[in-house]
């Protein structure tokens, strides 16, 4: 039930490759190009999104250019950009500032014929679609910046992708617990889930938590700047360290439905009534 694979330099090479052994619906690969280089991105059954966590690059899919995708230094200054792959496109990465930090998330869409339709798209900052919610009194205050959702759902397949953020100095996400390894609509849909986690600062740390079913006990992991998860079933809530601010990047990705429904661990699904703004960042994923 899900792993997690620590900070490692993955060469510009998948952490979560194609049919990968947990979450095989998922495709995760950071990629770090200094100014002028280039990096080609082409993955048969699966379509993308390349996400500027920093810097600047020229984006070329299929022959269609999109130029300076990317208008921030680091993920904790300003909103991100991305272009949408479809799959089976190539895709070329030239970068233009200094250095780029390129995060590349891709999902299994191979099944459906609508899937050649699809076209490339650029989502610039004020595309994303974004929530904020929680608060500091119950320790869960949270903001969300949906790259592609529901706001772009037209536009692509069943590939979800996000920034995530703690807001403040600690505290919880993922809260209450919630799960999405069912296809059982309208409860709840089958999705797997892959995370890259960052802190700030950079040597802060949490903790991520796994469990099967609502009287389980699961995996706890120690999570820090570069770690990933993947999550093919079971609860899954996360918890930043008091004084760190913690983001992570969420790769979400549908067998069946473009629209994730969760079920929220009866135990706790009262707070859901409770904790401000909730209901309408489970909307937000609808």
């Amino acid at each position: 039930m899900g792993k997690h694979i620590p900070p490692f330099d993955n060469r510009n090479e998948p952490v979560i490759g194609i049919n990968d052994d947990t979450t095989p619906l998922c495709y995760f690969n950071p990629v770090k190009l200094a100014k002028g280089e280039q990096f080609v991105h082409q993955i048969d059954g699966y379509e993308s999104a390349i996400v500027l966590a920093g810097g600047t690059c020229d984006i070329s899919v299929d022959g269609e250019d999109f130029d300076n995708v990317g208008e921030r230094a680091h993920v904790w200054d300003g909103d991100p950009s991305g272009v949408y792959v479809p799959q089976g496109s190539t895709a070329t990465i030239t970068c233009v500032s200094d250095n780029a930090d390129v995060l590349i998330a891709g999902g299994r869409y191979d099944a459906e014929p609508e899937a050649a339709k699809l076209e490339p798209f650029v989502i610039r900052p004020d595309d994303t679609d974004k929530v904020q919610y929680g608060s500091d009194d119950t320790k869960t205050h949270r903001k969300i910046k949906h790259i592609l959702g529901q706001k772009n759902a037209d536009k692509r397949g069943r590939l979800l992708v996000s920034e995530l953020f703690t807001v403040g100095a600690g505290g919880w996400s993922g809260f209450p617990p919630h799960k999405h390894d069912e296809e059982r609509p309208p409860n709840e849909t089958r999705y797997e889930e892959v995370y890259q986690f960052r802190f700030n600062p950079d040597f802060g740390f949490g903790a991520q938590f796994l469990y099967e079913h609502e009287d389980d006990f699961g995996p706890v992991y120690h999570v820090r700047t570069g770690s990933v998860i993947a999550i093919d079933k079971g609860y899954h809530p996360s918890v930043a360290a008091p004084g760190y601010e913690m983001y992570y990047f969420t790769i979400i990705v549908g067998e069946k439905s473009k629209s994730l429904v969760q079920y929220f661990d009866p135990h706790h699904e009262y707070q859901v009534h409770t904790i401000p703004g909730i209901k309408d960042m489970v909307a937000k994923f609808k």
